[in-house]
């Protein structure tokens, strides 16, 4: 795949010259940084970072195996779902056929660096640093059984990343005929201690209870282990045999927390898919969600305001909006060229009334979906409307014209454009929308009796007085 364009990429003739002309144009720059780094003044003396032109191309660049990436491609086409293509993959690598491995540990490694790298498309670190290690422990019943490291930047790989790479190891060590863990009583309960003391030293977006830590850790068929990532060190069951610190483990706190118990609904979809069993405590999670969610088939959920993103604000941070409060940004679904993968979209003109202080990449926490997200502009959504020192109140979608000196008071921050896509990511409810644009031409037409594709703004011009006049007797009504 490096310096070329892939075969298996059916392309317009001019598309392909105009890929083989960046690809001559990244060739040269490749090669003026390599003669840079050739002269000894870098810590290596050639570039670090392979070319790789699709997903199935980074994954065997960043994790390997060599050749493994037509299996994806191919994968990919058959299945089409990212998470269900890295539980095949996984399968295929352990098996035998195509890929020998020395030893059970490094076949385990492999298959679980390999999928966890196609569920983050190959693009973080967490396939890499995440998984620290990868070995196979002894049961007191002399049974052996996974014992997967984790480390901190494991968090990357986000909740549905951390909690499938358990998953995967599950389906790998069946497939190499490896035992289940059985965790002692004191390794629960270290467990009990340091998820809580985890939260209070770093974050964590969900605390589970003693009980529920109990029950993953007691019922979990992979050992959740880790690295000490935090200085702060436990106080009670300390020097476990089978725990090598007695430092609070982030990694190993993250995949219980805000892996498997929020990612439980996903995660038992492809359990129930694959005919695992021993995952069946999940269930618990999964009818908490639901009930916590209000969820039925005879009701519409209730969405309260959440109050969680203040929680975890840090010192210093403004506050642009409280829950759910009138004047805040008003959510409107949509996608942008610069919105989508955890990033959404403001009008300039709030960029500019608030003091330039969210530029292009600043980082927003929102209400909802949850998760953190960076500010990008947007200007055919809605601008803030604001009340002026002379008593005018007006709304700014551009930033022409606006004098901060003038505005006294900030009515309405305007709009926020979120893909729907982020909710879906999120398992998040979708709460109401705002009333846009495309909502009340939908009911215009309807009220003037024209069909969809008989008007658009355009059309409706201010010579056609007809229907400007429906539209006033409309409004006097």
């Amino acid at each position: 795949m490096d310096g070329s364009l892939s075969n298996n990429i059916v392309v317009s003739p001019e598309y392909r010259v105009y890929f083989d002309e960046m690809q001559k144009d990244i060739d040269r720059c490749y090669s003026i940084a390599n003669k840079a780094r050739g002269k000894g003044l870098d810590p290596e003396l050639q570039v670090e970072i392979p070319q790789a032109l699709d997903l199935a191309a980074r994954v065997e660049k960043l994790v390997g195996p060599t050749g493994i990436a037509p299996m994806i491609r191919e994968t990919t086409r058959e299945i089409g779902n990212r998470e269900k293509v890295s539980l095949v993959i996984a399968e295929e690598i352990a098996s035998g056929k195509i890929y020998r491995f020395k030893t059970a540990e490094k076949a385990l490694d492999q298959a679980i660096r390999t999928s966890l790298a196609i569920l983050t498309e190959g693009v973080l670190v967490a396939p890499l640093e995440g998984i620290a290690d990868v070995k196979i422990g002894v049961n007191s019943n002399g049974s052996n059984y996974v014992d997967l490291y984790f480390s901190g930047p494991i968090r990357s790989a986000g909740g549905t990343g951390q909690a499938m790479s358990v998953l995967i190891a599950d389906v790998v060590r069946r497939k190499l005929g490896i035992g289940r863990y059985k965790p002692t009583r004191g390794e629960i309960e270290r467990y009990k201690e340091e998820i809580p003391a985890y939260k209070r030293a770093q974050s964590l977006q969900y605390t589970p209870t003693a009980e529920e830590i109990e029950k993953i850790t007691k019922n979990c068929p992979i050992c959740i282990n880790g690295e000490g990532t935090v200085e702060e060190e436990v106080t009670g069951y300390r020097d476990l045999p089978r725990v090598e610190t007695n430092r609070l483990r982030g990694g190993a706190c993250l995949v219980i927390a805000e892996g498997l118990c929020l990612k439980a609904p996903k995660l038992l979809k492809h359990v129930n898919n694959l005919g695992l069993q021993g995952w069946d405590f999940l269930e618990s999670f999964v009818k908490k969600t639901t009930s916590e969610n209000n969820v039925n088939n005879n009701s519409v959920p209730e969405i309260t305001p959440s109050d969680k993103y203040i929680g975890e604000v840090i010192a210093g941070r403004p506050v642009f909006s409280h829950p759910s409060r009138k004047g805040g940004l008003r959510l409107r679904y949509g996608r942008a060229r610069t919105a989508g993968l955890a990033s959404t979209a403001i009008n300039p003109a709030t960029m500019y009334v608030l003091d330039d202080f969210i530029a292009v990449g600043t980082q927003i926490k929102t209400e909802r979906p949850g998760k953190a997200t960076i500010g990008t502009p947007c200007d055919s959504i809605e601008g803030p409307t604001v009340l002026l020192n002379n008593g005018d109140l007006v709304q700014f979608n551009t930033v022409r014209g606006i004098k901060n000196s003038d505005i006294q008071k900030i009515v309405d921050l305007g709009e926020i454009l979120i893909p729907f896509g982020e909710f879906a990511e999120n398992n998040a409810l979708l709460p109401d929308a705002s009333y846009t644009y495309e909502w009340w031409i939908q009911e215009l037409g309807a009220k003037l009796n024209i069909k969809p594709m008989d008007y658009s703004f355009l059309e409706i011009k201010k010579t056609d007085e007809k229907i400007h006049e429906k539209i006033r007797e409309d409004f006097n009504k």
